[in-house]
């Protein structure tokens, strides 16, 4: 009975959350081990199609980054950065948008289906859902690599009974592919959204402090001095500017969290203590 009791309590603490996100958007930016472990795969999808069974609008945008890499060293060709970003050059994006749009949307798009739910794959070249521009890094080349400059969300708002499955590419005026960082991508959706929530799975935590302990919670203050002491650095960077951007245009709260987790969504969505680091505009 007191196992009973437990779970009935766990529905308990939930309901506020339902109620509170009924109707509402969450963009959850995907990546991480979250997509490369079978198992938190499919407790990742079983989260999503929860989401929108309780009324909840969840809009997914993935990484692929483990993924990309993998299949460019098989043809060739080598994997470099710059400040996180991977340098594209035009004979590789190819080989990006087939992976992205193709293998790995498609497999999160039957995970979905599999838990239940129903999903659309969708690239940000459909319907110039995101239109991009080259991005410059300092004097550096990086190829087809991209920063959006707009969001079209008509078709987004054309599938509502359907969840939105989107791999980060956009396209630029002359109809070219460009290679768009997720982190940049789910917080510039979630911006053009309203969304209520930004969701990052990462393979951390959340955000650390000097002494490699969890930050629960952070204002957009905080992290640029975080950034500026160098306590933030590295592949965390592209992540804030998405929740930056994300933050700064009407998403209420942003949330960096664990995807090692089991139902990690469902913890940070419907749990009082959350987990990993929230991020609000102050």
């Amino acid at each position: 009975m007191n196992e009973l009791n437990y779970k009935a309590e766990l529905l308990i603490e939930a309901l506020p959350y339902m109620q509170q996100y009924y109707n509402k958007t969450v963009v959850i930016k995907y990546g991480g081990h979250a997509m490369s472990d079978n198992e938190l795969k499919y407790h990742f999808a079983q989260d999503v199609v929860l989401l929108k069974q309780v009324g909840i609008n969840p809009v997914i945008v993935h990484g692929g980054g483990p993924q990309i890499g993998g299949m460019l060293s098989t043809l060739g060709f080598e994997s470099r950065f710059e400040q996180g970003m991977r340098v594209t050059p035009p004979e590789a994006m190819d080989v990006v948008e087939m992976i992205l749009s193709g293998k790995i949307n498609k497999e999160i798009v039957g995970l979905i289906t599999r838990a239940g739910g129903r999903a659309i794959g969708i690239s940000g070249r459909d319907g110039k859902l995101l239109s991009a521009r080259k991005m410059e890094l300092h004097g550096v080349d990086l190829g087809q690599v991209g920063v959006v400059s707009d969001v079209d969300i008509s078709v987004i708002q054309s599938i509502p009974d359907f969840i939105p499955v989107i791999a980060p590419v956009g396209i630029g005026k002359d109809g070219s592919a460009y290679n768009i960082n997720a982190d940049l991508a789910a917080g510039s959706i979630a911006a053009a959204l309203k969304a209520e929530k930004l969701l990052l799975l990462t393979d951390v935590e959340g955000i650390l402090d000097e002494n490699k302990e969890r930050i629960s919670s952070l204002t957009l203050t905080d992290v640029e001095r975080l950034k500026l002491d160098g306590t933030i650095h590295s592949g965390m960077i592209p992540k804030l500017k998405g929740v930056f951007d994300a933050l700064k245009s009407g998403v209420s709260k942003a949330h960096i969290i664990d995807g090692r987790l089991k139902h990690s969504v469902l913890l940070e969505m419907f749990t009082d203590s959350g987990i990993g680091t929230e991020i609000i505009n102050a």
